[in-house]
């Protein structure tokens, strides 16, 4: 989520874009589930009125394998997890100097705030997770992934013969992990829109760890979703002990896709980082 702001530096919020008066404002944007991409913009859509209303620009850029970008032959993922977070990071690089943001990430989207964090830290004021993957500075960045139990993947299709192998969330794994607690209309919106992603695994395996230096020295904010059935709550805070976050805030409201079934929750956080933050 991006946000800049005239006089003040600009923040970007991974996946939605905010930004802030008319002056000048902050943006950033706001990732989503690795496994299952629906178009951003989809995704943010009620998070991003809130957040205009309040006098913000917001942007929601598509990751590789989300919306029209990245998809190879017959859906397949982006070909790497380096051309699948390249949106975010050119979007980093872009930010005019002087200009830092804070970046949002939600679900497998941790994974691309941390890689633009690790990559340009300079231009990160803060790093902000919701129920997302939080990697650490100790382990290879597939740590939180491979630490990860799903114990009923129910209708989900995991082809191995695309490489990376792909993973596409099936309409039951959907309703009953991800958007138990949306609206019918969004949990058939996204049904529709369904795209098959990776968690590109044995290459973040084959990574370095993030430097302490980099990726550790920007500061971190996680927003621990209570009622997500997919990343669950005590994943999310054995992530969160496991590595250095600066802050730790909870939602009591929602469920895995907490931008659509407690947008306003979700909304209000997020105004708070960046007021912290900038």
């Amino acid at each position: 989520m991006v946000i800049p702001s005239g006089n003040r530096q600009r923040e970007d919020l991974g996946g939605i874009a905010i930004n802030g008066s008319s002056s000048g404002r902050r943006r950033g944007g706001a990732h989503h589930p690795g496994a299952r991409r629906v178009p951003r913009r989809v995704c943010w859509y009620k998070v991003a009125a809130l957040l205009r209303a309040a006098g913000h620009r917001v942007d929601a850029p598509d990751l590789g394998a989300a919306g029209q970008r990245g998809l190879g032959v017959g859906g397949a993922p982006a070909s790497s997890f380096a051309d699948h977070a390249r949106p975010l990071l050119d979007a980093v690089r872009a930010l005019p100097d002087g200009e830092r943001a804070v970046l949002v990430g939600h679900s497998f989207g941790g994974m691309s705030v941390a890689l633009a964090a690790e990559t340009f830290p300079d231009k990160v004021a803060a790093a902000v997770f919701v129920a997302a993957f939080l990697p650490d500075c100790a382990n290879p960045p597939s740590h939180p992934i491979d630490t990860y139990q799903e114990s009923d993947w129910m209708d989900t299709v995991i082809d191995p013969s695309h490489a990376p192998p792909s993973i596409l969330f099936g309409p039951e794994f959907l309703k009953k992990k991800l958007y138990q607690l949306s609206s019918p209309e969004d949990y058939t919106l996204a049904k529709s829109l369904v795209r098959a992603s990776s968690l590109y695994v044995d290459e973040l395996r084959r990574r370095a760890a993030f430097r302490e230096d980099r990726y550790g020295a920007v500061r971190k904010v996680y927003v621990v979703v209570e009622n997500d059935m997919a990343i669950v709550q005590e994943h999310q805070r054995w992530m969160v002990a496991n590595a250095e976050v600066a802050e730790v805030r909870v939602m009591d409201a929602g469920d895995h896709m907490a931008m659509l079934s407690a947008p306003e929750e979700l909304a209000g956080h997020l105004a708070d980082v960046a007021n912290t933050y900038i």
